[in-house]
């Protein structure tokens, strides 16, 4: 995923196409330390040169390895993600807008691995959960149980007509009084 300066020349005017397997793994994980693991990652995509800059349209799949956020239990998360990325070949003779975020060619050379390295970490997801716990979150607990409010309402009803049963002799007494 690197290329001199003078081989992209070789393809100003024109488009060409890479399809490339990398393995970042390591790197990632040192950078953050939340991946615990990273399959190999798969880049495609095209280049378009001319004599200023090369636009890299690529895409990039893969799956990390993420701890769940209630068990930490390893979840495995797809990567599919889609950039555009510029690169300067020579320097601007003008200011670049806020908005426009190129990279310069680091001594006469390209390299894509940093600008997907970024791209991955920004990917990484602040809270991952595993299909059990998004299936069957705990429900009830010692002492407590979560329900919907309508479940509350319905329960609270039910307490208020349920008599205790010390006073259900008192209740049966008042009710034969009434009659």
């Amino acid at each position: 995923m690197k290329w001199s300066v003078v081989q992209l020349q070789n393809f100003r005017g024109r488009e060409f196409e890479f399809d490339e397997v990398i393995d970042i793994t390591d790197d990632l994980k040192q950078r953050n330390p939340e991946i615990r693991d990273l399959t190999p990652v798969h880049v495609t995509g095209k280049a378009n040169v001319d004599s200023k800059k090369v636009s890299f349209h690529l895409h990039v799949t893969g799956t990390y390895t993420l701890p769940c956020s209630r068990t930490l239990e390893d979840v495995k998360v797809p990567i599919d993600v889609h950039s555009i990325e510029t690169f300067l070949l020579q320097p601007l003779d003008y200011e670049l807008g806020e908005m426009e975020i190129v990279h310069e060619a680091d001594g006469g050379n390209i390299n894509l691995i940093p600008v997907i390295e970024e791209l991955l970490l920004l990917e990484v997801p602040l809270q991952v959960f595993s299909e059990e716990e998004i299936n069957g979150a705990t429900q009830v607990g010692n002492g407590w149980e979560v329900m919907t409010e309508e479940q509350f309402l319905n329960k609270q009803e039910l307490a208020k007509k349920k008599i205790d049963p010390r006073l259900a002799d008192l209740a049966k007494l008042l009710n034969e009084n009434n009659e």
